[in-house]
């Protein structure tokens, strides 16, 4: 069951979310019960999470484990979900995958099959091998297509394998995965996830080498920031991948700087993918 609280949620922007949540447990301390706001309390670990400052994620986490019930079944879901996002998110998956096994159960017992999905396909990210991930992603999948309370998850899913699929060199099969989530996005009416979608769909266009076709999409999604959407590094970055396939190096030049200046500043990119930040330097440089 969602909260109330939980269409406060701008995953972008998990600064403006947190103050967005301490408003809200300000406003509801004296007027709702012990478990909503124990439920609350996990949502503010998570936007602490996906800042990058763990301890205090873990702090909050403490708080709400001190006053656990044993029949608040789904505040200790969400307690567990949100406890192995910021171990997991801090690499330390050895640790996050037992609590999201037991989220996963605990999700199923409780009834809360929105949870159990979500704990599901964390584990098809947490899992240390190709094989469990993929395993875990498709487990998820398959109660997501069997309970309508969890549906919100095929969207994600169908990204999460498809990106399965690239990883594994299966890209006609990634391709088709990444146009039913275009399509799923488009029916929930979610502009920023659609936007996302349709970016996926053109980066496999270009690894197939359906280059202009890719380079269209691009272009079309960079008509919409121009049109308000937020900066997307990788929009630039892609776009200036197309143009260099076509042998346009000179006008994929300014793209790489673009790329290059909105990359540098993704913590997640910069930490996991160095090189790949380092390589946009490189071309970025040459555009000036």
């Amino acid at each position: 069951m969602m909260r109330d609280f939980d269409k406060l949620w701008d995953y972008r922007h998990p600064a403006e979310t947190e103050q967005a949540f301490r408003r809200e447990l300000t406003a509801k301390q004296n007027r709702e019960g012990g478990e909503y706001l124990a439920e609350l309390r996990t949502q503010i670990a998570r936007t602490l999470g996906l800042q990058g400052k763990f301890d205090e994620a873990h702090d909050t986490l403490d708080e709400v484990q001190a006053v656990l019930a044993e029949d608040w079944l789904t505040a200790r879901v969400r307690y567990l979900l949100e406890r192995v996002r910021v171990f997991n998110s801090s690499s330390r998956q050895t640790e996050a995958i037992p609590l999201f096994l037991e989220a996963w159960n605990l999700g199923i017992e409780a009834g809360e099959h929105d949870y159990a999905v979500d704990a599901a396909h964390m584990l098809g990210i947490a899992e240390l091998t190709p094989e469990t991930r993929m395993a875990w992603n498709l487990k998820a999948l398959a109660h997501a297509e069997a309970h309508p309370g969890a549906s919100r998850w095929l969207g994600s899913l169908y990204n999460n394998i498809g990106w399965a699929k690239v990883d594994a060199g299966e890209l006609e099969e990634a391709l088709d995965l990444f146009e039913r989530a275009y399509a799923f996005r488009r029916k929930q009416d979610n502009p920023g996830a659609t936007f996302i979608a349709k970016w996926s769909i053109a980066k496999v266009l270009r690894l197939i080498r359906r280059t202009e076709e890719a380079l269209e999409i691009q272009q079309e999604l960079l008509a919409d920031i121009e049109q308000g959407a937020e900066q997307d590094g990788y929009v630039y970055e892609e776009t200036a991948e197309c143009l260099l396939s076509l042998d346009r190096l000179e006008d994929a030049k300014p793209y790489f700087a673009k790329a290059y200046e909105l990359l540098s500043q993704d913590r997640w990119l910069a930490g996991h993918e160095p090189a790949r930040v380092e390589r946009l330097k490189e071309l970025a440089v040459q555009a000036r």
